[in-house]
């Protein structure tokens, strides 16, 4: 059963990071006006801030996969996962904020998934 868990961490870590390494790298080198027609809430948010939501996107990814497959520090990974968690709570909190209700599926989705992978990363 361990094994079980172990690939479905592995599996999950690498859909959250390659999505996380992407949209964080985005927010990351893209202009305002880049982001703006993918990312309609940039435009209510100061730029500094989504630099750190990007930096954070990009802390998470990492911090999913390198930790445990080198062996150091893995208890990272629980931290990352939570910081995921947390990210997208405020996220899903900043577009009900702006009335976006149909757009926070992918925000609880996420949400969801990150959850998983804290209670994955915990239990091997």
């Amino acid at each position: 059963m361990e094994v079980v868990m172990e690939i479905a961490y592995w599996v999950l870590a690498g859909v959250l990071a390659v999505f996380y390494l992407y949209s964080g790298l985005l927010k990351l080198v893209r202009s305002k006006e880049q982001l703006a027609p993918m990312m309609g809430w940039v435009d209510t948010v100061p730029m500094p801030a989504v630099r750190l939501i990007g930096a954070a996107e990009v802390l998470g990814a990492v911090g999913l996969v390198l930790p445990p497959l080198t062996g150091v520090a893995p208890a990272l990974a629980v931290v990352a996962a939570v910081g995921l968690v947390v990210l997208q709570v405020f996220a899903t909190a900043l577009h009900l904020a702006r009335g976006e209700t149909r757009q926070i599926g992918l925000n609880l989705a996420l949400l969801v998934l990150a959850a998983v992978e804290v209670w994955l990363a915990t239990i091997w």
